[in-house]
């Protein structure tokens, strides 16, 4: 099935310096966020603390319910509405970790019936204690560096053939890492230095594939982060397995779309190449076009159907699918023509208009 028509001639690298720009917006615009509000806004399970879900029988304001709980010294609580309009459902969050969790929510209920009736449900509670968080967000952070070197080595060995090279980069770079944490460096900075240290070796190393897709996957990740900073949206570990699947479905467009440009390069080797990668991207559309439709039509059911407590997740999907179609295409494609223009065939600028 095809809703693209064969012989489709969209000028997408024509305008990657647009995407680009578009693209580093949103990410400077990312970083700002995240330093003005002193990084993303953890879960209890990354920042420890208590969490309990309370339903009440009518609508309440969060001021209300702050105001009810000072009997019980719990009005610095944050306290959010949650699950679906009209379920008057709230999530009070308690970044005290030394609250003794035993016969606490049982002193939160009868605090709110003194103040709002027998109408209040105890739906959950919930400790994380500081060690626990601050050991479950280095986890996350792992996971996700790991996932994307160990994509540097997929790729490297996929497309071109550099199974070794990749391995021992891999190698080396998992020993710098377990040593520097090792001698307590932080992890944020740590991950940081070594994605730094990664695109490095792609980029001396030629590995130009998996520069482009790891660029890719860290525009992806770094723009959902975004949403959620943006939004003030909750980090937990539900939203790490979303970046987890994110870098994964982006990954699978991106592979499809390197793949064309890879036979393409075999059958026009005359032609130039940012013409031969153009014509790849519009020989792929239809497929692109198709896959995201269908699962972003499934990530939709979620996100209006699946009911508050997957509302988060199928927020990040959402955005994701979006961004990491976006990225095939304008991100990780470009990339290639500009490792091309430093180390293989200049592209002519004449020549480099696509027909």
């Amino acid at each position: 099935m095809e809703f693209i028509k064969p012989g489709t001639n969209i000028d997408f690298i024509g305008k990657r310096n647009i995407a680009f720009l578009i693209s580093a917006c949103i990410i400077i615009l990312t970083i700002l966020l995240l330093i003005w509000k002193s990084g993303p806004n953890y879960g209890v399970d990354f920042s420890g603390g208590v969490l309990i879900q309370v339903k009440f029988d009518q609508k309440r304001s969060p001021d209300e319910i702050r105001a009810a709980l000072k009997s019980v010294q719990l009005e610095n609580s944050i306290i959010q509405e949650f699950g679906e309009k009209g379920q008057f459902e709230f999530l009070i969050r308690i970044r005290k970790t030394d609250v003794e969790l035993t016969g606490l929510g049982e002193k939160v209920k009868q605090a709110l019936i003194l103040d709002f009736g027998k109408g209040v449900e105890m739906r959950r509670v919930e400790m994380v204690g500081p060690k626990v968080g601050e050991d479950l967000r280095q986890k996350a952070l792992f996971a996700i560096f790991f996932a994307t070197l160990f994509i540097a080595v997929y790729i490297s060995g996929r497309f071109e053939q550099k199974w070794v090279i990749s391995i021992v980069m891999a190698f080396f770079l998992f020993v710098i890492v377990y040593v520097a944490f090792g001698l307590g460096m932080s992890v944020t900075w740590l991950i940081l230095i070594a994605m730094i240290v990664t695109l490095g070796f792609c980029w001396f190393l030629k590995l130009k594939y998996a520069l482009g897709a790891i660029i890719a996957l860290i525009h992806d990740v770094t723009i959902t982060m975004g949403a959620f900073v943006f939004l003030d949206k909750e980090i937990s570990l539900s939203i790490i397995a979303a970046f987890l699947t994110i870098v994964g479905y982006s990954l699978n467009d991106t592979i499809i779309v390197f793949d064309r440009i890879r036979e393409n390069m075999r059958r026009f080797r005359r032609r130039p190449f940012d013409e031969v990668m153009n014509k790849s991207i519009n020989e792929t559309l239809s497929r692109t076009f198709l896959t995201s439709t269908t699962t972003l039509v499934v990530v939709l059911a979620l996100f209006f159907l699946g009911g508050g407590v997957i509302h988060d997740f199928a927020f990040a999907m959402l955005v994701g699918i979006v961004v990491g179609t976006y990225s095939s295409v304008f991100i990780a494609s470009p990339i290639l023509l500009i490792w091309e223009g430093a180390f293989g065939r200049k592209v002519d600028p004449e020549k480099s208009k696509v027909r």
